[in-house]
């Protein structure tokens, strides 16, 4: 996990839709830093299957001349920083009434694709916001602005996620409107993303066909960690061995609560099913804010 992988020491940099960029090392540091001391990560070898098993101690990961003892401490001290960020971005979403989503999904599963249909299907309701993480370019962000949504773009450097901080920090340069929707695009990462809180209200794992149907067995913190699983770029399936019902099984092992909606941004499956389970989402939001209704 990336309590220990070093992620975030380079600069992060974020653009709003003025272009200005923002190194926030400079007073907001977002460092992950190596530390090194002796002793063993935990792992063993099974010698029937010839694989060897590194995330089996108390940590759930091992790094070379550190304990898991010097591990756990590392991840808590990190998360619960990250914690005290996340929490200020969800009371900001509370007393506004607006529903945050943190996107997520391995790189290439269509996330944006995605997220631009989504949006120009809402523009008649509401005008969202959106957040954009990756590691380079703005070329995401870019393609968001073309729909008339703002958008600010957070290139993290070396760093494999977002962070409550960054998502602070961008929120600060959005629009924002009472009641109205945050979409954040999380790095494309099915690891790190996991563990991080956002303020989001809830976690979205986008799963795209062209992708086995074991992922949600092979990262299970992502997929535990979500409240809707979107089964992405159903138009494929004609070409593709992939079996959807293997997919939502292995979904509902690791999470039997999950939701899952079958989606193509290119055909319109399931996209009108999609939107409405945003709309049910951001009226539970409403609810909760002061003003209920009367914000939209």
């Amino acid at each position: 996990m990336c309590t220990v992988c070093g992620c975030g020491e380079g600069e992060v940099r974020i653009h709003g839709g003025d272009h200005h960029h923002h190194d926030t090392g400079h007073g907001h540091e977002h460092h992950h830093g190596h530390h090194h001391e002796h002793g063993h990560g935990h792992h063993h070898h099974d010698h029937d299957s010839g694989a060897h098993h590194y995330g089996e101690g108390p940590a759930g990961a091992s790094v070379p001349g550190m304990s898991q003892t010097r591990l756990i401490q590392l991840e808590q001290d990190i998360l619960s920083k990250n914690n005290t960020y996340a929490a200020g971005n969800r009371q900001l979403f509370a007393e506004r009434g607006i529903l945050a989503l943190n996107l997520v999904s391995s790189p290439g599963s269509g996330k944006t694709t995605l997220l631009v249909k989504t949006i120009e299907m809402l523009a008649d309701r509401f005008r969202p916001c959106v957040i954009e993480g990756d590691q380079q370019t703005s070329a995401d962000a870019d393609r968001i602005r073309a729909t008339g949504a703002p958008a600010v773009q957070v290139n993290t450097g070396k760093g494999c996620h977002l962070d409550g901080h960054m998502v602070g920090h961008a929120l600060e340069q959005l629009p924002l409107s009472d009641g109205g929707i945050v979409f954040i695009e999380n790095v494309g990462n099915l690891v790190c993303p996991a563990a991080f809180d956002l303020g989001e209200a809830h976690k979205v794992a986008i799963l795209s066909v062209t992708e086995g149907e074991d992922k949600p067995l092979k990262y299970p913190d992502m997929f535990a960690a979500s409240d809707l699983v979107l089964l992405n770029k159903t138009d494929l399936l004609p070409h593709l061995d992939f079996d959807m019902d293997v997919a939502i099984a292995n979904a509902r092992k690791v999470n039997p609560q999950v939701k899952v909606l079958r989606v193509s941004a290119r055909s319109g499956e399931g996209m009108g099913a999609w939107c409405a389970w945003i709309e049910a989402a951001r009226a539970m939001q409403l609810a909760g804010h002061p003003a209920g209704e009367a914000a939209q």
